[in-house]
C-alpha cells in the first residue's frame, strides 16, 4: 500500500527514503524533491528491503532483514535492531557464554548549526576502566568520517554541509578492539534563516516585505518559502527565489502573521516573523470621511457650492465626517491653511484615531467626484500652490489614472530668461506647455524628508511655500493608507527677476508617494517620461536598481544617497552596460547643506538641451504603461470633436461673429439703442414726445424683422447639437468650447489687454485711445458668453421658426439649459456687456426654468457686487462663494452676470431664502469712454440695476481711489438713483490692497471716508440727505472691511493670501448673517418681474 494515503496499491519506491508511493503520490514526491531516486516496484516483498547505497552494518530482527543506517532512522525506526560487528565469545566448556561490550546510553545533539553539529551519549554503566568510542556520520550521499574518543562522551563535528541530513552512530570500543551494538541518531543541519525582513509598504489589501539572505547563503541555489497566517482563515504558503514579494488580494484591516523561511533542497530553516495589521480598505476609508455614498454617485459642482451651516458659523471639526466639508470649504475659498484640517474635541485619544493624513482625504474627494469637480479643485489648489494628483491609485479597483482632464483649464504667465531679456512673457495653457520633467521618487525609509526638500528647492527666495504636504505639517505623520502610489504634480514657472527667481527656465516636477518596490508603474511610467529623476535611498541598497538593466530607461537617474541618515551625497546611477555611481556632489550633513548642490545641479540641467514634454504627451506614455487617462472617456472625446466643428470654422474672429452670430452683432446693438432710448430720451430734441415713442416702436419693429431673417448658421447648429445631448456631454461640450476659444484668442487678446492697461495708468485721460483699445478688445474677444447671447436672441426671434421643426423644439429648449448651467455654478450674463441692454425675453425664460428646476422652491434673496474698476469685484465674490466669475488679466467684467447658490434645508429658516443670486458688475470707470452708442453709461447703469435688485450690496474700493471724490460721486449715484418702496440699501464697504497698514490708520481712513461721505451727500441737492446712515443701512461696527492683496509672493509662483481668505470668509459670515435680517422679496418669478421694472427705471 502506499505509505502516505494508505488507500492505493503501491507501484513505485524511492530508493532514498524506502517509502513506497501510489501513482499520483510518486509523482508529487518527485517533484518536491527532485534528487530522491524513485523506480518501478515489483510483487516481491524484497523490494521492500535497503536499496541505498550504503555498507548493510546493521540487522533488522523485527523484519529480518540487513539495513543501513539510513534505515535505522527510516522505515525500521523503532524496529529491534542489532549490529552486525557484535563480536561473541565462545568458550570450550559447555558452560560458556556470550560476553558483550556494553552500548552507550541514547545520543543528544547539543547544538545543531548550518557546518556543525555538537553531540553526546550516556556513559555504560558497566564500563569501567578507560572509556573509548568510536563515532562515524554520514549523508545520505557519502560516508562522511570517522573518529575514536577516550573517556570523553561529548564531541563536535565540523565542516559539515549546510542543510543536509546526517546519521552519526556511537559503539563502545573495550581494550581488545571489540565493538557494542551502535546507538545510531540522525539530523539535519540548520538551513539559515533569512535576516532583516522588514515591511516596505502596508496597504488594505497589499504588503510588500523584502529581507536578506541567511548567513553564508551567498552563492548557494536556495529559495524562500513565505507563510501567512491569520486567525480564523486559512493559511497559505508562497515559494519565491527572490528576497522581496509583495503579497496582493489581501483583506483590508485584519491582522496577519507572515513568516519567511529559507529552503534548501527539501529543508527549511526556522522562520522570521512579522506581524502585521492591514489597513482600511478604500471603502472603509470614504466611509470613516463620510464619502461612502459618493464614490458611486459622484459629488458636483452644485452640490459643494450650496450654503451650509459651516457657511454661517464656526463650526468645530470633531468628527472624520467633518473634515471633507471642511477642506472642500476652505478649498474653494483659496485657503492655504486647507490642508491642515484635523479633528479636535475634548477626547484627545479619539482624536488620534480620527486623525487622517491629508493626502488620504485629498485622494478620497478625487475619487469621490466628478470630472468637472474634480478640475474646480485642481483650479484652486493651483491657485493655493498646492501640488496636484497626476497619476492617482485607486486601491480597490488597482487602476493608476492620469489626470490630464483635470489640469486642462490651467493657464499661467511667466517668463523665461529669453523673454525676460527681451522685456516679453508667455501666457500658456500649461497641458501644452513643454518644458523638463523632473521627479523625485524614494527607495525603501529614507532619513530626508523628500517633500521638505522639495518645497526647499522650489520656493523662490522670497517666499517659502509648503507646495509637497510633509509630516512636519499638521497630520502629515499619519500613515497614508489610500494615496500611496500618488504622484503629484506641480511646475516651478519663472517671473524674469533673477532676484526672485531660484531657476531661470520653467520646469515640471513630479513626486511619488510610497517606496519605488511597491509602485513599478509609476517609477517606470517617470523614467521613460523625465528628464531626470531623482532616487532618494541608502547606500546599501543601490544593488536594486540591477532590474533596471535591459529596460527603457530615457531618464538621468542621480541618487541622493544617505549613510543611515549621516550624511548625504548626488551621484550619478549608470545602469548600462553595468550597474555604476559617480559622485556628483560632495558629502552634506544636513538637509539645508544638501539644497544647493542640487539646485546647482537641476540648473545645469534646465540649461542644456533636455528632454522636454507636455502633460498632452505623458498622456500617449501614460497608455503605453497601462495607465488611464481621465479624459479618454466617451463622452469627453465625442464631445471634443463637437467643440471642433465650431472652432474649426473659426479663421478672424471679428469676420466670424458676423458671419456666425449675428442675430448678436450691429442689429441687437440697434434694437438696445432703440429700447433703452425709450426712457434716456437724448435724441428726442424738439419733436413730441408722444411721436417719438411711436417713431422709436417703429424702428424697433423692423430691426427686428431684420433679425428675424437671419438663418440659423452652421456654427449655431452645431452648437444646439452639442446642448442637446446628454448632460455629462453638455458639460464637457461646454468646457472644451471655453478652452478652445481661450485659446484662440489669447494671443491678441493678451496683447490688447496689456495695452489697456497701459494707458490707463500712464495715460487715463488720453480716453479716445482708451475707448479705441476697448472697441478693439470687444470685436476680438469671443467666449462662451457671446454663443448664449446668440441663444437669446434666437429664443427671442423663435417665433419665426416653423411651430413643429426640429430647430423649434431645439430652441425651445435653451432656456433648460441655460437654468441648468446656473445650478451647476456656471454664470450667466445678465446684462450683455457690448449692447449696454437685458435681453429681458430671454432672461425671463430662464428663470422661469430654473424656478421650475428647483422645484419652485425658489424664495431668492440678492448679492451683488459694485465698485472701482479692477478692484477685484469678481475675485471677491469667487473667494467667498467658490463660484467661477471671469477674472480677465487688466480688465473688468463687462456688464453684469449672475450665478445662483443653493441654500441648504439646515440654512434657509435661518437666512430666510431657498436660494441666492450674485451679480457680478462692470466696474466703474473714472475717465468716460465716450460712445456714439451711450454704452459708455453702461457701468453707471449696471451698479445702478445691481443695487436696487439686492438685499446687500457689496461696494469695492481702491486704496488709491478711495479718497477721489469721481469715484464715491458714481457709488453715490448708483445708491440713489432708483427708489425701492422706501427700502435703504443694506451696504458693506470693502477696502483692498490694505496689506501692511496698522490698525490704528485703518481707523483713521475709515473715520476719514466716512466724513467724505457725508460731506458729498450734503452737498449734492439731488439726495435729500444729510449723512451717510440716511442714504444705506449699515452697521457701524462692520461697514467697512480691509481686505490684503490676494497674492502672497510674486507671481507665478505666488500662493493666495491666507489673511485675503480669511477675511473674505469672515465677510461673507457676516453677509449670510445679515441676509436673516432683510425681509423675503419673493421667489425667482418676482425677480425676473423686478430686473423688467429696475432696468427700465435705471
Amino acid at each position: 500500500m502506499c505509505d502516505i494515503c494508505n488507500q492505493n496499491a503501491a507501484v513505485k519506491i524511492c530508493q532514498t527514503c524506502n517509502d513506497f508511493f501510489c501513482e499520483p503520490h510518486a509523482r508529487q514526491h518527485g517533484t518536491q524533491l527532485q534528487k530522491h531516486i524513485i523506480k518501478d516496484i515489483g510483487s516481491d516483498i524484497q523490494d521492500r528491503s535497503c536499496l541505498h547505497q550504503k555498507p548493510k552494518d546493521f540487522y533488522c530482527i523485527t523484519d529480518h532483514m540487513h539495513i543501513c543506517s539510513i534505515c535505522v532512522e527510516g522505515n525500521h525506526k523503532r524496529h529491534d535492531i542489532t549490529s552486525q560487528e557484535i563480536q561473541v565469545d565462545v568458550g570450550e566448556d559447555l558452560g560458556q557464554h556470550d560476553t558483550v561490550v556494553p552500548p552507550p546510553g541514547e545520543i543528544k545533539f547539543l547544538t545543531v548549526k548550518p557546518n556543525s553539529v555538537a553531540l553526546t551519549w550516556g556513559l555504560p554503566p558497566e564500563l569501567s576502566g578507560t572509556k573509548k568510542f568510536r563515532v562515524k556520520w554520514s549523508s545520505l550521499i557519502e560516508v562522511e568520517g570517522l573518529l575514536v574518543i577516550k573517556d570523553l562522551n561529548k564531541v563536535e563535528i565540523n565542516n559539515l554541509q549546510l542543510g543536509e541530513q546526517y546519521f552519526f552512530s556511537v559503539a563502545t570500543e573495550d581494550e581488545g578492539g571489540k565493538l557494542s551494538k551502535w546507538v545510531t541518531a540522525c539530523v539535519s543541519t540548520a538551513v539559515p534563516p533569512p535576516r532583516d525582513l522588514t515591511k516596505v509598504c502596508l496597504e488594505s489589501t497589499t504588503l510588500s516585505l523584502t529581507w536578506s539572505k541567511g548567513e553564508n547563503m551567498e552563492g548557494i541555489q536556495h529559495q524562500f518559502l513565505i507563510t501567512i497566517t491569520s486567525p480564523d482563515k486559512e493559511s497559505f504558503v508562497i515559494y519565491t527565489k527572490d528576497c522581496h514579494k509583495t503579497l496582493s488580494d489581501l483583506e483590508s484591516d485584519t491582522e496577519y502573521n507572515i513568516s519567511v523561511s529559507t529552503l534548501l533542497n527539501d529543508k527549511t530553516s526556522d522562520p522570521v516573523s512579522i506581524s502585521v495589521h492591514t489597513e482600511l480598505g478604500l471603502r472603509e476609508v470614504l466611509t470613516k470621511i463620510g464619502l461612502e455614498d459618493e464614490y458611486d454617485t459622484k459629488l458636483k459642482i452644485s452640490q459643494i457650492l450650496q450654503i451650509i451651516q459651516h457657511d454661517t458659523s464656526e463650526i468645530n471639526i470633531e468628527t472624520p465626517e467633518s473634515l471633507t466639508e471642511a477642506f472642500l470649504r476652505r478649498l474653494l475659498m483659496c485657503d492655504t491653511n486647507a490642508r491642515s484640517v484635523k479633528c479636535v474635541s475634548s477626547d484627545l485619544e479619539m482624536d488620534k484615531k480620527n486623525a487622517i493624513n491629508p493626502l488620504d482625504l485629498i485622494a478620497g474627494l478625487f475619487l469621490c467626484s466628478d470630472k468637472f469637480l474634480q478640475q474646480n479643485m485642481v483650479g484652486k489648489m493651483v491657485q493655493c500652490q498646492f501640488a496636484v494628483p497626476l497619476l492617482l491609485p485607486n486601491i480597490e479597483t488597482r487602476e493608476l489614472t492620469m489626470m490630464l482632464w483635470s489640469m486642462r483649464e490651467i493657464v499661467r504667465n511667466f517668463t523665461p530668461l529669453q523673454q525676460a531679456f527681451r522685456g516679453t512673457g508667455s501666457e500658456e495653457r500649461l497641458v501644452f506647455s513643454e518644458m523638463p520633467l523632473v521627479s523625485f521618487v524614494r527607495l525603501g525609509k529614507h532619513f530626508l524628508s523628500k517633500s521638505q526638500m522639495l518645497n526647499k528647492l522650489l520656493s523662490n527666495t522670497e517666499q517659502y511655500h509648503d507646495i509637497f504636504y510633509h509630516s512636519a505639517l499638521e497630520c502629515g505623520d499619519v500613515p497614508r493608507r489610500i494615496s500611496e502610489g500618488l504622484v503629484e504634480f506641480s511646475w516651478y514657472l519663472p517671473c524674469g527677476n533673477r532676484s526672485v527667481d531660484k531657476f531661470s527656465e520653467p520646469m515640471a516636477v513630479a513626486n511619488l508617494r510610497g517606496d519605488i518596490r511597491s509602485f513599478d508603474k509609476q517609477f517606470t511610467f517617470l523614467c521613460q517620461s523625465s528628464a531626470v529623476v531623482y532616487i532618494l535611498c541608502e547606500e546599501s541598497e543601490v544593488e536594486y536598481f540591477k532590474y533596471l538593466q535591459g529596460k527603457q530607461v530615457q531618464a538621468k537617474l542621480i541618487l541622493i544617497s544617505s549613510k543611515r541618515g549621516k550624511s548625504f551625497r548626488l551621484k550619478m546611477l549608470t545602469v548600462e552596460p553595468n550597474l555604476k555611481t559617480t559622485n556628483l556632489s560632495e558629502t552634506k550633513t544636513t538637509e539645508t547643506e544638501l539644497v544647493r548642490p542640487l539646485q546647482e545641479s537641476v540648473s545645469e540641467m534646465l540649461g542644456k538641451k533636455s528632454k522636454k514634454v507636455s502633460l498632452e504627451n505623458l498622456a500617449e506614455r501614460a497608455r503605453c504603461c497601462e495607465i488611464l487617462v481621465d479624459d479618454d472617456s466617451d463622452e469627453c472625446r465625442s464631445a471634443l470633436k463637437n467643440a471642433r466643428k465650431i472652432t474649426a470654422r473659426i479663421d478672424k474672429i471679428s469676420e466670424f461673429k458676423d458671419e456666425e452670430l449675428p442675430t448678436q452683432g450691429n442689429i441687437w446693438k440697434a434694437i438696445s439703442w432703440v429700447q433703452t432710448e425709450h426712457w434716456r430720451l437724448r435724441k428726442v430734441g424738439k419733436i413730441k414726445l408722444e411721436e417719438y415713442h411711436k417713431t422709436l416702436e417703429r424702428e424697433e419693429k423692423e430691426f427686428k424683422k431684420k433679425q428675424q431673417r437671419f438663418e440659423m448658421t452652421t456654427t449655431m447648429s452645431n452648437f444646439l447639437n452639442g446642448l442637446s445631448a446628454s448632460e455629462v456631454h453638455r458639460s464637457y461640450f461646454l468646457k472644451w468650447l471655453e478652452m478652445t476659444l481661450e485659446d484662440l484668442s489669447r494671443h491678441q487678446l493678451s496683447a490688447l489687454l496689456n495695452q489697456y492697461v497701459t494707458l490707463k495708468m500712464k495715460c487715463p485721460k488720453e480716453t479716445d485711445k482708451i475707448a479705441d483699445v476697448d472697441q478693439q478688445i470687444s470685436i476680438s474677444s469671443l467666449q462662451i458668453k457671446h454663443f448664449f447671447r446668440e441663444c437669446g436672441q434666437r429664443y427671442t426671434c423663435m417665433a419665426d421658426v416653423p411651430e413643429f421643426s426640429n430647430l423649434r423644439r431645439k430652441v425651445e429648449q435653451l432656456p433648460m439649459f441655460a437654468a441648468q448651467m446656473l445650478l451647476d455654478g456656471v454664470p450667466l450674463e445678465l446684462v450683455d456687456g457690448d449692447a449696454a441692454n437685458i435681453p429681458l425675453t430671454w432672461i425671463n425664460a430662464v428663470l422661469t426654468e430654473l424656478h421650475s428646476l428647483i422645484q419652485s422652491n425658489s424664495k431668492v434673496k440678492v448679492i451683488s457686487v459694485i465698485g472701482v474698476e479692477n478692484s477685484g469685484k469678481s475675485t471677491l465674490l469667487n473667494t467667498m462663494f467658490g463660484t467661477r466669475f471671469a477674472v480677465d488679466k487688466g480688465m473688468c467684467t463687462r456688464g453684469a452676470f449672475m450665478q445662483m447658490i443653493t441654500v441648504s434645508k439646515h440654512v434657509k429658516s435661518k437666512i430666510g431664502c431657498d436660494c441666492i443670486m450674485l451679480i457680478d458688475t462692470e466696474g466703474l470707470k473714472a475717465h468716460k469712454i465716450v460712445q456714439d452708442d451711450h454704452s459708455h453709461e453702461r457701468d453707471i447703469e449696471v451698479a445702478c440695476l445691481a443695487v436696487a435688485l439686492s438685499d446687500i450690496t457689496i461696494i469695492n474700493i481702491s486704496k488709491d481711489a478711495s479718497v477721489e471724490k469721481e469715484f464715491l460721486r458714481m457709488v453715490l449715484n448708483a445708491l440713489t438713483r432708483v427708489k425701492v418702496e422706501d427700502k435703504k440699501p443694506l451696504c458693506h464697504f470693502v477696502q483692498v490692497h490694505m496689506t501692511g497698514l496698522p490698525a490704528s490708520d485703518q481707523k483713521k481712513r475709515d473715520k476719514a471716508l466716512l466724513e467724505q461721505l457725508n460731506v458729498m451727500i450734503q452737498r449734492d441737492l439731488q439726495i435729500k440727505a444729510t449723512k451717510l446712515a440716511d442714504v444705506v443701512s449699515y452697521d457701524s461696527s462692520t461697514w467697512i472691511w480691509h481686505l490684503p492683496s490676494v497674492w502672497r509672493g510674486t507671481p507665478p509662483m505666488a500662493s493666495y493670501s491666507s489673511d485675503y481668505s480669511k477675511t473674505a470668509q469672515a465677510l461673507k459670515r457676516c453677509l449670510l448673517t445679515d441676509l436673516s435680517k432683510c425681509p423675503e422679496r419673493g421667489d425667482l418669478m418676482d425677480f425676473a418681474k423686478r430686473i423688467e421694472s429696475y432696468w427700465e427705471s435705471v
